[in-house]
């Protein structure tokens, strides 16, 4: 059973939930979300080499705890927790974990309004087993209105606070949440979707914004059809967004009768390769861990973290071995003593004609850009994005485009060792000449 205090404020959080939903469509569209990643602008990776973060090789200065950083000139908070046993040679995967309205990262951090450790970051960390680092951030006046998309920055600049001392893979990033939580969860998935792999909606409505929307993510959506906060209705619409992008087939999935208390999970089909949509609706109302057989939340009994779990896990990272990528990049540097050229030809070596790129790699140490050609850059060093021009957004089966930039150094000249082409792994090959 939910804690006391939760209950207590509970009837308050409904009202002002009720009053979000029918506004708060227009938050979040300021300043923030539509300002350039500067934490780590990767595409998600569907199949292709680990892209690992500056944090690794490093001993951490970051430990299990509460930490406070400065974003868009406030103090934000996150609660971090590293697995036991931390390996700073292995990169992890990374779940942020976003509290509802009223509810604090310490209650994300702990489960304690549902059941203290067996629910810790919505019961995830229990299964994960010290695979994955785990972030329960602080949200203004313990919610996520993300006005002006300070909300969306604060992830930016708590993506390169960890990262920059942690270990993690940047093709594993995954976000969720429940409520408000999942409104926040639902904001990344619109303006953040080359940056997380896969979000969960857990009872969520559009309360955070939605800036952006048009790209694929991979997207889980959970509701309760007797859900009096946040009606079901506006979950079955926010999911529709993300059938669309991720080119699925529609349909009306079946969902559990009333009175049933069960639940029922439907994968949906034709969906563009990497990006599933699936949807879990359950007979309950506005709770964070249904159960089957009885109402009401339970830590133990509940079957949602097994299919979040599920559905993030689903995501692996491997070697693309030779024959199986759709883009091949030729890259050649010239250096001399403190800078560099780096000729890049990216190639399609997949059947189909590619409408739109944006090339991910991340510089060496030392590396960073400082003029360009043929391709727009964001963010000059460490991780860094390349997206076509107007003139060379195609790239027709077997054809080719050439771009490159002039770069400084502190030594290190080597060019970038992996590439991805839309959130797809190249096959790369590079040369480095002085």
């Amino acid at each position: 059973m939910m804690a006391r205090t939760r209950s207590l404020l509970w009837p308050a959080l409904v009202a002002v939930l009720v009053v979000l939903s029918t506004g708060g469509t227009a938050l979040g569209l300021g300043r923030g979300e539509n300002t350039p990643l500067t934490a780590s602008d990767t595409a998600a990776a569907r199949v292709g080499t680990a892209a690992t973060t500056p944090g690794c090789g490093k001993a951490p200065t970051l430990t299990s705890g509460t930490h406070t950083i400065q974003s868009d000139g406030k103090n934000r908070s996150f609660i971090l927790r590293i697995p036991d046993g931390y390996d700073r040679n292995r990169a992890y995967r990374l779940v942020l974990g976003f509290h509802w309205l009223g509810g604090t990262s310490t209650d994300v951090a702990t489960g304690r309004t549902v059941e203290t450790g067996t629910w810790a970051y919505y019961g995830l960390q229990r299964l994960a087993n010290n695979s994955t680092i785990f972030v329960a951030p602080q949200g203004l006046n313990n919610g996520w209105a993300n006005t002006g998309g300070e909300d969306v920055t604060f992830v930016d600049d708590m993506l390169r606070r960890i990262e920059t001392d942690l270990c993690v893979d940047t093709t594993q990033r995954f976000a969720l949440g429940f409520s408000y939580g999942a409104a926040m969860s639902y904001a990344l998935a619109c303006s953040r979707a080359t940056v997380f792999r896969a979000v969960a909606v857990q009872s969520g409505g559009q309360l955070s914004g939605c800036s952006g929307g048009t790209q694929p993510i991979a997207y889980l959506g959970v509701h309760g059809l007797r859900d009096s906060v946040l009606g079901i209705s506006g979950g079955r619409a926010m999911r529709d967004r993300f059938v669309r992008n991720n080119g699925c087939t529609p349909q009306n999935p079946p969902e559990p009768a009333q009175g049933s208390l069960t639940h029922r999970v439907t994968a949906y089909s034709g969906c563009s390769a990497g990006h599933p949509v699936a949807w879990a609706a359950f007979d309950e109302g506005h709770i964070a861990a249904p159960q089957d057989g009885a109402p009401g939340d339970s830590g133990s009994r509940t079957w949602l973290p097994g299919e979040v779990w599920k559905f993030f896990t689903q995501f692996q990272t491997s070697n693309p071995p030779p024959g199986t990528a759709s883009c091949r990049v030729t890259s050649t540097v010239s250096a001399w003593n403190t800078g560099l050229t780096s000729n890049i030809t990216i190639a399609n070596t997949g059947t189909a004609a590619i409408e739109g790129w944006s090339l991910g790699f991340t510089l060496p140490d030392g590396q960073t850009i400082t003029s360009g050609w043929n391709a727009d850059y964001s963010v000059a060093s460490g991780r860094v994005t390349a997206r076509n021009a107007s003139h060379n957004a195609t790239i027709a089966p077997g054809a080719s485009v050439d771009i490159g930039f002039q770069a400084s150094h502190t030594g290190n000249t080597a060019p970038p060792s992996s590439y991805t082409l839309n959130g797809t792994a190249c096959v790369a090959t590079g040369s480095a000449r002085k």
